[in-house]
């Protein structure tokens, strides 16, 4: 009989002064406790939170790991993307009154039974721009220029003796100038793939049908109304639109055959954007000359199984877009300066990237007077000496000027939009 999987005990990276053994059997705590509930590193959050919060580490994979304690005391937590959050699972925290995504996507949250339970969403979309995007045109110069496939027939010792070798193995090398980019949801990635993409020689279009009249024209691009229009037009097409319920496999047997024969596919934005069978059959039959995909339907992803196992003319990378030294520690940071101004401010009022506030209307959390959302649930006191918005050390304020698009079918625009593109 296979034996359960025992339950992790959180470890406390800043233990209360006078703590007696093992946290389950310590004594309550004055200050809020904060967890990260899957993973182990909060070297960067502690010097952030330490003054404020007590903060502890679950490296749960679901909560069914995560130990009572923090189940019943924890008013705030931080997730990467490898735990998902349900009504159920939310139902389980008994204390919970943020959640801070560190990342930007938030699929992974059911957002509107959090904030019917009083908890805040949040997440982090002003971080790892540049670097999504310079990945973005990295990929796409690859499916171009073949580079990745070049290269590999070099490691794996062939020989190119002169220019009918070299013209065998580049076969489907393409110019770019003169080539058309059609970019599915232009927010933060979407923008800056565009301009980087206007300077390699691209003619750059785009569908975004949540952005206001005259964003086109502010950049330099060229706009169309419908996707039916933009996969018709493009030789490359490259997603940067969140997932949800409106948009799952956006790329699928019915609009592949929209695009031009032989065109190019980029996703490094969300796995279920793409329907990897559809694809794996596009790649085969050649309706499809190429793709990059950085992100996958099942994560960690295997080449060795599902769909595009046999798949060719394809370059995968491991959900790496989002990656740089300076990207994760930024993310951190303000991911750690949000939950800090839930805990000296007010939820979620002083919150920046709050993406459920809508929920929090029918929540019975808005004031007799009139005014919604102002309650501090975690119940810390206003600080008078703390800064109630201090920006994570050494971050860059997010950006609110720029709307984002998730591309549904319904707009909202009342609703914050997070960039598509982050660490899932």
């Amino acid at each position: 009989m296979d034996k359960k999987k025992p339950i992790k005990r959180p470890r406390m990276d800043n233990p209360p002064i006078g703590a007696r053994g093992p946290i389950a059997n310590g004594p309550m705590h004055t200050r809020p406790l904060v967890a990260l509930l899957d993973g182990r590193d909060c070297s960067i959050e502690m010097p952030i939170l330490k003054d404020v919060a007590t903060v502890a580490f679950c490296d749960a994979q679901s909560t069914s790991e995560i130990h009572e304690k923090v189940l019943n005391e924890a008013v705030g937590a931080l997730m990467w993307h490898t735990i998902t959050l349900t009504k159920e699972d939310l139902e389980k925290f008994k204390a919970l009154r943020i959640i801070v995504r560190i990342g930007s996507g938030v699929d992974n949250v059911d957002i509107k039974a959090a904030g019917e339970l009083g908890i805040a969403v949040c997440n982090v979309p002003g971080y790892g721009v540049e670097e999504v995007a310079d990945t973005t045109m990295c990929l796409i110069l690859n499916l171009y220029r073949r580079t990745y496939w070049l290269a590999n027939m070099v490691r794996e010792g062939k020989k190119f003796q002169g220019p009918e070798q070299v013209r065998e193995a580049a076969q489907g090398c393409a110019r770019i100038r003169g080539d058309t980019l059609g970019i599915v949801g232009l927010g933060r990635i979407g923008s800056a793939v565009a301009l980087r993409a206007k300077a390699f020689g691209f003619n750059v279009i785009f569908y975004d049908p949540y952005l206001p009249d005259g964003i086109e024209k502010s950049l330099g691009l060229t706009r169309v109304y419908t996707l039916q229009d933009l996969l018709f037009q493009s030789d490359c097409v490259s997603l940067h639109c969140t997932l949800n319920e409106h948009n799952h496999h956006l790329i699928n047997d019915y609009t592949i055959k929209q695009m031009r024969p032989g065109a190019f596919l980029v996703n490094t934005a969300r796995g279920g954007l793409v329907d990897e069978n559809a694809l794996a059959s596009a790649l085969k039959d050649g309706r499809i000359r190429a793709a990059a995909l950085d992100v996958h339907e099942n994560e960690p992803f295997s080449i060795h199984q599902g769909p595009l196992k046999d798949a060719v003319n394809l370059i995968c990378t491991p959900h790496a877009a989002w990656y740089s030294d300076a990207s994760c520690t930024e993310l951190r940071e303000m991911a750690a300066g949000e939950i800090r101004r839930a805990i000296v401010g007010r939820i979620p009022d002083n919150l920046r990237n709050c993406v459920n506030k809508e929920y929090f209307v029918s929540s019975g959390y808005s004031e007799s007077n009139g005014a919604m959302y102002n309650y501090n649930p975690i119940g810390v006191p206003h600080s008078t000496t703390l800064d109630p918005h201090p920006g994570p050390p050494g971050g860059i304020p997010t950006p609110h000027s720029q709307p984002h698009s998730t591309l549904q079918d319904t707009p909202n625009h009342m609703q914050p939009k997070p960039e598509s593109s982050e660490v899932h």
